[in-house]
């Protein structure tokens, strides 16, 4: 399975359920205080958590056809 990032790039999943694990941890991690860095870090984060989810959601539809 493919996902394709913020920045155009493919990224492989070869373990779903981790994947969705590991970005739900990052998409809201940022230092104390805050760098700006932090918002742009996180925006990628979700958007890569959002794609993780719907492919499970689609995973799921296919497993129960």
């Amino acid at each position: 399975m493919y996902i394709t990032d913020l920045y155009g790039q493919k990224k492989e999943v070869t373990d779903l359920d981790t994947a969705i694990a590991q970005a739900e941890n990052f998409k809201d991690m940022h230092h104390i205080p805050p760098l700006e860095s932090d918002k742009e870090r996180q925006a990628y984060w979700r958007d890569i958590y959002k794609k993780l989810i719907q492919l499970k959601s689609k995973e799921n539809e296919q497993s129960c056809r």
